[in-house]
């Protein structure tokens, strides 16, 4: 099998360079022969990097550990799921991942458009093989996947996987993330293509814009995985530290968030045609840099994959290059690019989009700032200097809480421009609501800071806005069409699943948001009790029972029991756990968490001491659920807007 995989690969990449000087070829000659030449091209160069894929998975599940890459990342002691999981946990076979799904993602979208915006399929068919063209000189002759150990120094076991990666949730996490950042190939090729061709106006945007959409949901749900595994397995009573890796996948999603709301004023207005292609060559750009900066050793970070100087120039200049090849075509094809249209007014809904797109791109410098901040220190002061998880939540609490902000004033706001009478309909409701909120929140907690206040009340404002917006426009249907509440509810929800999928959205941003607010009333206390005393940390105490060995196969360690109650009340057992893991010799703390809505009692077992006593700590996390809970709407409400709806132009004829 690891022959077979490698002369796929090897096949692979003598396959795309042909297919890349068809494409070329064919893009200035439009011939259109060629054309189907380069995207038959990367239709065999997909199957055969999924039948690469298939070898080296086969090689995980059989344990062959004459194959390097197998030997240094599966173990006789885990299972057969993380086995196969093992193939994204190391830097070859992730690039292997990430080569896999740009070739299908780029199969998939050329064969839906085989009949239709042929000018631009030999640049998009270029531009996708040029990607994979990269990534397949990288596996071929840096990481390759399927190097094969001298005789002398195959062993029986292999060295496993990162402990902390056995989790369900890594399982699918990689899959999701690399899933969002290959899938913002698709507009940008077609982006590149349409810069190419001159074809400039808003065919590729719609063509694209499920493609886009998608890709911004499973990066979605790649990053709301990630939170999740850090606060349920890392043990330090957090879900995102800002660690440079984390940050390689906020920035990307940064990015498509401003781009996904930018495309709205081109589609409506026919406006901000230049700065929608910077948003999407900078997404992408952003998905390339941050798969450099996790895999060169820029950055330190305990996520990252091994580091070779090596490798780190060559991926940096590529992506280097890449972009200013994009931005190149850009900048020749600026003045075809302007619109006639300008801003009307600042009190409008195009108004309200250009800030909501300031915010996101103040955002994304304050994280792009910190994470490359110890990588300019060091360059300019010779002294490497780290920003803390404070610095990045209180820099981006300011963008974070406009954003909030304007996801309620934008779709109150007319387009062109809004008439007083228009803003005192529109705004009445949601600005009485929001004084309510920040009333009562003052009230109940005394003293807050400025942030979680603003978000709490901008919260408020922002659900009583979208429930405004659907209240007004069920009661408008149900007048005319006689339907009841929920028929109306679902025709508005299959006709116009942009507008009120995306209310569906900004509402779960606003349930995360809360939960993000939450952090500002962390408690934490750490204390060393004897088995049958008592602690107690606000409401709630906890009574240490027993302690015992656990018996795993491939680690050790002790586990904890402790009896939690609140005002005296009996609420669950918790068993946190602190293991030694023996082939990596790696200690984990794995936490006992109880959650309700309003808050997570969240225990860290730091050490079972020889006399018996317990050291542990202990978290009060403040509406944390919120996060999980806005995470699922959010989702929730993406589906809706992609979701292929047959009888939206039936209703429309209608």
């Amino acid at each position: 099998m690891p022959d077979i995989g490698f002369y796929a690969i090897r096949s692979a990449l003598f396959l795309a360079f042909f297919g890349l000087g068809a494409g070329i070829h064919a893009g200035l000659m439009r011939r259109e022969e060629w054309t189907k030449v380069s995207e038959r091209s990367l239709y065999l160069c997909t199957a055969l990097i999924a039948l690469a894929m298939g070898c080296l998975f086969i090689s995980f599940a059989t344990l062959d550990f004459q194959v390097a890459f197998v030997a240094n990342h599966a173990a006789r002691s885990m299972s057969l799921p993380y086995r196969l999981a093992a193939l994204w946990g190391g830097q070859a076979g992730s690039l292997m991942l990430w080569l896999f799904m740009l070739l299908a993602y780029g199969s998939a979208a050329v064969f839906i458009n085989r009949n239709q915006h042929r000018r631009l399929m030999p640049w998009v068919t270029v531009t996708m093989l040029t990607n994979a063209l990269f990534f397949l000189v990288l596996i071929n002759y840096i990481s390759n996947p399927f190097d094969k150990l001298p005789p002398e120094m195959v062993l029986s076991d292999g060295t496993g996987l990162n402990p902390l990666l056995q989790h369900p949730a890594m399982l699918i996490h990689p899959l999701f993330l690399y899933a969002g950042m290959t899938g913002f190939a698709i507009p940008f090729s077609f982006a590149f293509a349409a810069l190419v061709t001159g074809q400039l106006g808003n065919a590729w945007l719609k063509t694209t814009r499920r493609w886009t959409l998608f890709a911004w949901f499973m990066l979605s749900i790649g990053v709301l995985l990630g939170g999740r595994w850090a606060y349920e397995v890392l043990g330090w009573g957090g879900y995102w530290a800002w660690d440079p890796v984390e940050n390689a996948s906020c920035m990307p999603w940064i990015a498509a968030s401003a781009y996904l709301h930018s495309v709205i004023i081109q589609e409506k207005r026919d406006m901000l045609k230049i700065w929608n292609m910077v948003l999407i060559g900078l997404t992408y750009g952003l998905c390339l840099f941050g798969t450099y900066i996790t895999r060169s050793g820029l950055v330190s970070s305990v996520h990252s994959f091994a580091q070779s100087s090596t490798f780190g120039i060559i991926f940096g200049s590529y992506v280097l290059l890449f972009l200013l090849t994009f931005f190149g075509a850009l900048y020749l094809r600026r003045g075809d690019l302007k619109s006639a249209r300008k801003l009307e007014s600042v009190v409008s809904r195009e108004a309200s989009f250009i800030l909501n797109n300031w915010a996101f791109m103040g955002l994304l410098i304050i994280v792009m700032w910190g994470t490359m901040f110890p990588v300019l220190s060091e360059l300019f002061l010779n002294k490497k200097i780290a920003v803390g998880p404070a610095w990045f939540s209180f820099m981006a609490s300011v963008p974070g809480v406009l954003l909030l902000l304007l996801t309620g004033v934008g779709p109150l706001i007319a387009w062109r421009k809004a008439t007083p009478s228009h803003l005192k309909r529109q705004f009445t409701f949601p600005l009485v609501w929001a004084a309510v909120v920040g009333i009562v929140a003052l009230l109940a907690y005394g003293k807050m800071d400025i942030f979680s206040w603003c978000a709490w009340t901008f919260s408020g404002f922002v659900i009583a806005a979208i429930l405004q917006e659907y209240t007004r426009a069920i009661r408008s249907r149900k007048r005319r069409s006689k339907q009841s509440g929920l028929q109306a509810l679902r025709y508005l929800l299959v006709q116009n699943p942009s507008r009120y999928g995306g209310y569906v959205v900004h509402l779960g941003v606003v349930f995360m948001m809360i939960g993000f607010s939450g952090s500002a009333f962390n408690k934490e206390a750490l204390e060393n009790i004897q088995v049958g005393e008592e602690i107690q940390i606000e409401d709630y105490s906890l009574t240490y029972l027993t302690a015992d060995v656990i018996p795993a196969k491939h680690y050790g360690g002790a586990r904890a029991r402790f009896a939690l109650r609140k005002s005296g009340v009996g609420l669950a057992t918790m068993t946190p756990e602190k293991r030694l893991y023996w082939v990596e010799q790696q200690p984990a703390s794995i936490p006992a968490i109880y959650a309700t809505l309003r808050e997570d009692v969240y225990i860290i077992l730091n050490q079972i001491e020889s006399d018996g006593s317990a050291t542990l700590k202990v978290h009060i996390n403040p509406l944390v659920s919120w996060i999980w809970i806005g995470g699922y709407v959010l989702l929730i409400g993406t589906i809706i807007i992609i979701w292929p709806h047959p009888e939206r132009q039936q209703g429309a004829q209608a």
